[in-house]
């Protein structure tokens, strides 16, 4: 029985050997924790302008996002598997962000596309913290608050003689 334990031990140490070094374990739980708080900040602005994708789904896009990036960087993926990986991410992103836009038919409105937006921006952030592209991140998201609290414009009026485009 003693052995038993011994295997089961060995093989659990094994499952884990990514986590022996020190620094390793630095590295990840630095680069998530910033792809979190930023994805968070972002999250918090698009929650305070009452959007529906607010603070859970930004912290939750940006985390995925350095997650995406992260493991195959430490599976030593080549630059090219990489890029895959980061071209597929996007791409993904993209859906979810094709979910946060609305077009409301009775008013001929689009809604939804500085939510959407901002949702690709926070995964891109994520693969920035991911990447341990920490001060690109950090300037992103720093652009991206100026672009979405401090620019607020005002919407055009509808010319009332427009015939509607698509029936």
């Amino acid at each position: 029985m003693d052995n038993w334990w011994h295997a089961v031990w060995a093989t659990v140490r094994a499952e884990f050997s990514d986590l022996n070094d020190t620094a390793d374990v630095t590295q990840v739980v630095v680069r998530l924790g910033l792809a979190l708080l930023l994805g968070g900040i972002l999250g918090f602005e698009r929650e305070m302008a009452g959007r529906d994708a607010g603070l859970r789904t930004h912290m939750l896009v940006a985390v995925g996002s350095a997650l995406f990036v992260l493991v195959p960087l430490q599976a030593g993926f080549s630059q090219e598997n990489m890029s895959r990986v980061i071209q597929g991410l996007v791409s993904g992103i993209g859906f979810l962000g094709a979910g946060a836009i609305i077009k409301l038919s009775a008013e001929r409105e689009v809604r939804g596309l500085t939510t959407a937006a901002s949702l690709w921006v926070s995964a891109a952030v994520g693969m920035a913290a991911g990447l341990g592209r920490e001060a690109t991140a950090i300037l992103s998201v720093a652009i991206a608050l100026v672009i979405l609290a401090g620019v607020r414009m005002r919407k055009k009026p509808k010319p009332e003689d427009e015939e509607p485009r698509d029936k």
